[in-house]
């Protein structure tokens, strides 16, 4: 199995329960074993299986592997559980992968095909909705109980928290990158037409700016490049991503008054450039409603490792005194 050991460590989760966490992404999982002080062992990165004929069953197989790799380092911890998320519609409340396009499933029971073959209870989620508990009791949105996390990378996905508790919506909340944004717009690999991802996502900014102006770029980094050195075009093409962001942000303002927003992905690195005219059109939308800090995630890459361990560690305490986590 080709896997890449990280070197940089991620933050520790305090002292609980050691548990396995295994984040499966389109291309590649990150996994990991927390020990009882809330350290991470042995994180790494490793190939995403594909397998048309078996997708859910190759995959759980590789995270089995993967298990017994992090068992065989840490021969003294005592596991209680693992953590699996997942992107696409997932239910955590039934344990089905409803859908994932990048990875080939449909209706497919990861919680109860990972249990066998790991032979652990499993806490199974979403990959942003981890992330998004991850930055609620780790990073960025501490001590606020209503937060919406964005991540804008090549898409928009999203994470709601409600009064301290992530909001799953039966596995469909949090779409924020699918809500209509121009009704006369591209058409979304979703199949919706003018989804807010085709305007201000990383990979719709590349997009765009490529096919208006005949210029091949690699990223949203380069057309942010061009606006700051005087490019029309890729000032139209930036402004516009702002505005829709702005505008959808209204939106959710005005029906669940989110405390904050945090925003992760390829996108917040712009930093400034992102955050200062994204909250000064939001001002401008906004009238009475509760204005929401506009706040740029802090855990990166291992938010969704994080988020997966919590909700580990969460399933074995109430295993522990007989509840239900």
């Amino acid at each position: 199995m080709t896997e890449t050991i990280i070197r940089s460590a991620a933050r520790s989760l305090g002292a609980g329960d050691a548990v396995l966490a295994f984040d499966v992404g389109g291309t590649d999982t990150k996994s990991a074993l927390v020990d009882a002080s809330g350290t991470v062992l042995g994180l790494r990165r490793t190939p995403t299986p594909r397998d048309p004929a078996d997708p859910a069953g190759a995959i759980v197989a590789a995270l089995a592997g993967l298990a017994r790799e992090h068992l065989a380092e840490a021969p003294g911890a005592r596991v209680a559980a693992a953590g699996v998320s997942v992107p696409g519609l997932v239910d955590e409340r039934t344990g089905m992968g409803i859908f994932a396009s990048n990875l080939g499933w449909r209706d497919a029971p990861i919680r109860s095909l990972a249990e066998e073959a790991i032979r652990l209870p499993v806490a199974f989620g979403h990959d942003v909705r981890a992330a998004g508990d991850a930055e609620h009791r780790l990073g960025a949105a501490r001590g606020y109980g209503d937060v919406v996390v964005l991540a804008i990378g090549t898409g928009i996905a999203g994470s709601i928290v409600l009064g301290g508790h992530p909001y799953s919506g039966g596995g469909f909340a949090g779409e924020l990158g699918h809500a209509l944004s121009d009704p006369r717009g591209e058409r979304c690999a979703c199949g919706a037409v003018g989804c807010l991802e085709t305007i201000a996502s990383a990979g719709a900014i590349a997009r765009r700016y490529t096919a208006a102006s005949g210029t091949a770029v690699t990223g949203a980094r380069d057309v942010l490049a061009a606006a700051r050195a005087g490019d029309p075009v890729a000032t139209r093409v930036w402004d516009d991503a702002v505005e829709a962001l702005a505008e959808q942000l209204a939106r959710l303002v005005a029906m669940i008054a989110p405390e904050a927003v945090v925003i992760g992905g390829g996108l917040a690195q712009a930093g400034p450039a992102l955050f200062t005219p994204l909250g000064e059109r939001l001002d401008g939308l906004l009238s009475f409603h509760r204005r929401p800090a506009l706040v740029q995630a802090q855990l990166g890459d291992d938010a969704g490792l994080l988020g997966t361990a919590l909700a580990a560690r969460d399933l074995a305490a109430a295993l522990e005194t007989g509840g239900t986590p």
